[in-house]
């Protein structure tokens, strides 16, 4: 799933608007929309800010893969 999908969710299960989301979390509404609409250039300080309103967070991990 990728970030805008799970914010999309929780938004959702909190019953919040966009904007309602994007005051709470305290990024811009055009933000919110292009994150759940999957834009793929957004901002990950920005994604990281939002999810942490609803208690996640995105981190870097490696694969088992060797490279």
């Amino acid at each position: 799933m990728n970030p805008g999908n799970k914010i999309k969710e929780l938004r959702k299960k909190f019953r919040l608007t966009q904007i309602e989301l994007s005051e709470r979390a305290g990024v811009g509404l055009r933000f919110i929309r292009e994150l759940e609409q999957g834009k793929e250039t957004v901002q990950l300080d920005k994604v990281n800010q939002v999810l942490r309103f609803f208690g996640y967070h995105i981190e870097i991990t490696k694969d088992e893969k060797e490279l």
